[in-house]
């Protein structure tokens, strides 16, 4: 699922690959989802944290139109420059290059703040939750989207990439999947300052592109790309047959068909305030 690039060398063509290949696959299907979920009207103001290349500030908008406002933060400079290369001329959307936890925005600021598969990567995820409380109006709304269980689609590739390129590529894989409990994303929610925390299930039926195309394009699109080049070509190979013979009973006639499973969690109103 998500991959969330820091500023730690990551380039722009890195955040190149992300827009091109992992956005049309996973991050504008989700998007879509927990944009039509955070039910934005026009004339809001929406904030994307941990906006990557842009996709979820760009859906929100089209929702919040000329009348509203849509600022997207994200702590990479490369993601961020693609996202304002590939957003349309009239879409009136604010960049900022900070991280989560220390926003350099005003309180009460945005109705709706939409953080989309990225909070498991946060540092602290409790004060980027914190900060989204901040800056969100008495009457406003946070949406998380946060993928897992992990299931076996992304088990398999995460055994093998431990088998052949090392455990921090597994490791990688299995932090996309590591905040889903509900529990924890509740107490997460309650401590940050919410008052009014809904957690429910929001799985995301996929189409990816043939097996073998996508699981170049996934490493190619997630940090997962530096440990793959300094794998040797068997240990590749390896793992290239291993993941393409677990995942061909999933192939169809457009792609792999796949359901993965899905956190949206809704945060609201002020025990501080």
């Amino acid at each position: 699922m998500a991959a969330r690039f820091s500023d730690d060398g990551h380039g722009r063509d890195a955040a190149a690959s992300y827009e091109r290949f992992f956005v049309p696959a996973i991050g504008r299907p989700a998007a879509e989802h927990l944009v039509a979920m955070a039910q934005i009207r026009p004339g809001e103001r929406v904030l994307d944290v941990g906006c990557g290349t842009g996709i979820v500030a760009r859906l929100a908008v089209e929702r919040a139109g000329p009348s509203g406002a849509v600022a997207g933060l994200d702590v990479n400079p490369q993601m961020l420059a693609v996202a304002r290369s590939v957003s349309s001329p009239g879409a009136a959307i604010e960049w900022h290059q900070a991280p989560a936890e220390a926003m350099p925005l005003p309180d009460e600021a945005f109705d709706v703040a939409l953080c989309q598969m990225s909070l498991q990567f946060f540092q602290d995820r409790e004060q980027a939750l914190r900060e989204m409380h901040r800056v969100s109006a008495p009457e406003g709304r946070v949406l998380l989207s946060l993928p897992g269980p992990m299931t076996p689609f992304f088990g398999v590739l995460a055994e093998a990439l431990g088998r052949h390129v090392g455990a921090p590529a597994a490791g990688f894989v299995r932090q996309v999947f590591s905040l889903h409990e509900s529990d924890e994303i509740e107490d997460l929610l309650r401590r940050a300052g919410f008052a009014r925390i809904d957690v429910r299930p929001a799985p995301l039926r996929l189409t990816l592109p043939e097996a073998g195309d996508f699981l170049e394009q996934y490493v190619a699109s997630t940090p997962l790309a530096p440990l793959w080049a300094g794998a040797d070509e068997p240990a590749r190979s390896a793992l290239r047959r291993e993941v393409l013979a677990a995942w061909k009973p999933l192939e169809g006639e457009r792609g792999l068909e796949v359901v993965q499973p899905m956190v949206v969690a809704i945060g609201s109103g002020s025990t501080v305030r």
